[in-house]
C-alpha cells in the first residue's frame, strides 16, 4: 500500500479538523451547557458569571468548534501552532464569539507578551557573553570526576539555570559540555549509560527549574494571567516561587535516582580528575567586561523580581511582571554595554512561541467568557470536588500529565486546560489557586516524550539516547 506523503496527511488532517469544528458549531447546546451558564454565580462579585448573550449556548458551541479544530492540527502537527492559533482568531471573529478588536487585545495586549520577549532577549545575552557556559563550568568543577555526582551536577545546574532563563537555552548551553565529556571518556551513543543518563538529566534538570519561577517557561506567565483575569487572583514573582521552588527541589532527587535506576553508570569516576576539572576552570580567560555587565544586570533583574512587593510599597505603583526585565533588557543597549545588538537578539527571540502565546490567551479566555471552560471542566473532572484537597490536587496533576502526552507544547497544554481549571474549580468552589498551580507546574514537565518540547529534542540530537530510553525513565518519574 503508497504511504501518503507528508502533504497529502497535513491535507486530510486539516479537512478533518474543519469539518469536526463545524459540526461541533452546528449542534444545539446540550441543556446541561446552558444549565452551567444559568445557574453559574461569580464568587467574588455574586452575580451571575455569563451575560445573557452567552445563555443560548450558541457563542459556547462556536468557542468549543474552533477548540476542536485547534486541537487536531495541534496533536497532528498538520499546520505549524502558531499559524494554527492566529486561525483560531479568525474564526472566532467570523463566528461572532467576540469582536475582532476585543480578541486581538486578549492575547497582543497582553502584559505576558513583552515578559515573555524580555526574558529571551536576557536568555540571549546570557548565551552570547559567554556567561553561561561560565557559570556552567563552575558547577561542573564543584562535582568533581563521580560519574553519579556528575549527573546530580547537571540535574542541579540545569535546575539553577533554567529559573531564571528558558529551559530551551538552558538544555543548548549544557548539552555541548555533557558531549564533551562522553567524547573524552568514549561512551558510545545509545550503549552507554552514563551517556543516556547524562543527556536526560541535561533534559529534565532544564525542565524541573523551569517549574520554579515565572521566567523559566512559557506556560508559568498564561497560568499566573489566566488566574488575574479569570479568577481576579494575582500573583506576583515571589508567590509563584513559594509553589515553585519547593516543587521543583521535591523533584530533583526524585529524577536523579530514577536516573541511576534505569541507566547505572558503567564506570564510577570520569577519566579526567577533580583537580583537572578545576585547572580548565582556571583556565579559563578572566571575566570579560561584557560577561560582568551582563552578570550585574542578571542580579539586577533577579533582585528586581524578589523585591517588587517590596518597590510597589515604597514608589505607590504596581510592577507589572514585565518591567523588570524590560528594563534590564533596554539597558543591555545603551553605549558601551554590550557588543551584542538587536540584529543578533532578534534571531533568538521565538517569535513563533510569542504568535502561540497570545493567540492561546484570547481562545482560553473567550472558552472561559462564554462558559464552555467550565462546562467542560465540569463534566471532565467534576466527581473530584468531593475528594479531600490532597487527592484534588493530585488528580488534577495526573490529569494533566496523561494529556500532556497528547499536545506538542508547553504553551499549548497550558493554553487548552488552565482555563478549563479555573472554570471548574469556581464551578465547585475549590481552592482555584492551588488547583491552578498544579496545573500550571505540571504543564511544563515533559519527562516522558521526547517530542514534547524542544528541551528534550537537543540533548536528543546528540545521540546518547533513544526515544524509548527516555518514555520508560519518564513514566516512573
Amino acid at each position: 500500500m503508497k504511504k501518503l506523503s507528508l502533504t497529502a496527511r497535513n491535507v486530510i488532517f486539516l479537512v478533518l479538523a474543519l469539518a469536526l469544528g463545524i459540526a461541533v458549531v452546528l449542534m444545539q447546546a446540550p441543556e446541561s451547557l446552558k444549565e452551567t451558564i444559568t445557574k453559574s454565580i461569580d464568587s467574588m462579585t455574586g452575580k451571575p458569571s455569563y451575560g445573557t448573550a452567552m445563555q443560548s449556548g450558541g457563542p459556547a458551541m462556536a468557542a468549543l468548534g474552533v477548540l476542536l479544530f485547534c486541537l487536531v492540527l495541534w496533536i497532528t502537527e498538520a499546520l505549524p501552532f502558531h499559524i494554527t492559533g492566529l486561525l483560531a482568531l479568525i474564526f472566532l471573529t467570523l463566528l461572532k464569539v467576540g469582536k475582532y478588536t476585543d480578541i486581538i487585545a486578549m492575547g497582543f495586549g497582553n502584559d505576558i507578551v513583552v515578559f515573555f520577549i524580555g526574558v529571551l532577549a536576557l536568555t540571549a545575552f546570557i548565551t552570547k557573553s559567554g556567561l553561561g557556559k561560565r557559570i556552567s563550568a563552575v558547577i561542573l568543577s564543584i562535582t568533581g570526576n563521580n560519574a553519579r555526582m556528575i549527573i546530580l551536577g547537571f540535574l542541579v545546574a540545569g535546575s539553577m539555570l533554567s529559573m531564571w532563563i528558558t529551559d530551551m537555552a538552558v538544555a543548548a548551553m549544557l548539552m555541548p559540555l555533557a558531549r564533551a565529556i562522553l567524547v573524552e571518556e568514549g561512551c558510545e551513543p545509545k550503549k552507554s549509560n552514563f551517556g543516556k543518563a547524562l543527556m536526560i538529566a541535561v533534559a529534565w534538570g532544564a525542565l524541573i527549574g523551569g517549574i520554579a519561577t515565572p521566567a523559566g517557561c512559557g506556560s508559568n506567565p498564561i497560568a499566573l494571567q489566566f488566574l488575574a483575569s479569570m479568577a481576579g487572583i494575582k500573583l506576583s514573582f515571589v508567590d509563584w516561587m513559594i509553589y515553585g521552588v519547593p516543587s521543583a527541589l521535591l523533584i530533583l532527587p526524585f529524577a536523579w535516582l530514577v536516573l541511576l535506576l534505569f541507566f547505572p553508570p558503567e564506570m564510577k569516576h570520569l577519566k579526567i580528575t577533580r583537580e583537572a576539572l578545576k585547572q580548565e576552570l582556571k583556565n579559563m580567560p578572566p571575566m570579560s567586561s561584557e560577561e560582568k555587565i551582563t552578570l550585574f544586570l542578571f542580579l539586577l533583574t533577579v533582585a528586581l523580581w524578589l523585591f517588587t512587593p517590596l518597590l510597589e510599597k515604597v514608589i505607590g505603583m504596581t510592577i507589572a511582571i514585565s518591567m523588570p526585565v524590560l528594563l534590564t533588557a533596554c539597558l543591555f543597549f545603551l553605549p558601551g554595554m554590550s557588543k551584542t545588538r538587536w540584529k543578533d537578539i532578534e534571531s533568538e527571540i521565538d517569535w513563533a512561541g510569542i504568535l502561540l502565546i497570545v493567540s492561546g490567551l484570547s481562545l482560553g479566555t473567550l472558552l472561559y467568557k462564554t462558559g464552555a471552560a467550565e462546562w467542560l471542566a465540569v463534566i471532565m473532572l467534576g466527581k473530584i470536588g468531593s475528594v479531600p484537597v490532597f487527592f484534588q490536587l493530585f488528580l488534577v496533576t495526573l490529569g494533566v500529565c496523561l494529556l500532556k502526552v497528547v499536545f506538542s507544547s508547553n504553551t499549548v497544554t497550558a493554553t487548552i486546560l488552565i482555563p478549563l481549571i479555573i472554570g471548574l474549580g469556581k464551578s465547585l468552589q475549590m481552592d482555584v489557586t492551588a488547583i491552578t498551580l498544579a496545573a500550571g507546574l505540571t504543564s511544563s514537565l515533559a519527562f516522558i516524550l521526547v517530542t514534547t518540547t524542544p528541551t528534550n529534542v537537543i540533548p536528543f540530537n546528540a545521540g546518547y539516547f533513544s526515544i524509548k530510553d527516555m518514555a520508560k525513565a519518564g513514566l516512573v518519574l
